[in-house]
């Protein structure tokens, strides 16, 4: 697949990701093809590393995989004895006392957690194999857009492990809970059309198109204003910890500090 940013200087360029910005619109590459994007500690941060870069200009963001797959999960690497160099081994880890474990852990997920935050909207642009970390890291973000060649599983379960990358939440919260198990526990795949008909993904389509129908969804993203944008993702992430009476009360606040934003009047 073609890399749209790659004429642009990259604001970032390490460890597999590399992070381009065009005035509103930022893009988040992983830049791995020849392992199909395989994710590792030092991915992750890279990751964290691009969350935290974005300049303030920032509205919508984009996240892509080059190749053929958008990221394949784990680097294989991680489960042999000897681990990636530099990086804990899994049975390093499981020796670890449970408050350093839990740190750990938190530093691997602060790669996932940001692109939800409310100042941007997030777009995944995922094609061919999305597996367990791949998966959750397409999870993320705030919307997802498939090739029709798209390939979706949760495979730690068959590993003997859990998802603890951030994914967990949002698979719930997009498909519900008994089809969230079942994909979990059995690992299957996920394809493309029913990733459309369970929510998981906007749309479909063929993957030559991939590039194109994002850029038309950041495109009508970035038409609509941004406070008003900001304001309701607010109020739509914030609905599913809010009863029916709360959340009108956020949308009339909501409402009224946009009427006064406006209209130049100070609140």
């Amino acid at each position: 697949m073609a890399s749209p940013d790659q004429d642009l200087t990259p604001v970032l360029d390490k460890d597999g990701v590399r992070l381009t910005v065009d005035d509103a619109l930022a893009t988040v590459t992983l830049t791995n093809p020849a392992k199909r994007n395989a994710q590792s500690p030092a991915l992750w941060r890279a990751l964290a590393e691009a969350g935290r870069s974005l300049p303030g200009s920032v509205r919508v963001v984009v996240l892509r995989g080059e190749g053929q797959s958008f990221s394949a999960g784990l680097d294989r690497q991680m489960f042999t004895p000897e681990g990636i160099p530099g990086e804990p081994t899994f049975i390093e880890l499981a020796h670890r006392d449970d408050a350093e474990l839990d740190a750990t852990i938190a530093e691997y997920q602060e790669g996932f957690t940001w692109w939800r935050r409310n100042d941007i909207v997030s777009i995944a642009a995922v094609q061919g194999h999305a597996i367990g970390a791949g998966f959750q890291l397409a999870l993320g973000c705030d919307l997802r857009v498939v090739a029709d060649d798209v390939q979706f599983a949760m495979r730690e379960t068959s590993l003997g492990l859990v998802p603890d990358l951030t994914g967990t939440h949002p698979l719930v919260s997009l498909v519900g809970y008994a089809r969230a198990l079942e994909i979990c526990a059995t690992g299957r795949y996920v394809l493309a059309e029913e990733a459309v008909a369970s929510g998981l993904a906007s749309v479909a389509v063929p993957v030559g198109e991939l590039d194109a129908a994002v850029r038309d969804l950041a495109g009508a993203l970035l038409a609509a204003p941004r406070d008003a944008v900001v304001e309701t993702k607010a109020l739509l992430r914030g609905a599913g910890g809010r009863t029916y009476d709360e959340q009108r009360a956020a949308e009339r606040q909501a409402q009224a500090r946009r009427l006064r934003d406006l209209a130049g009047v100070g609140e």
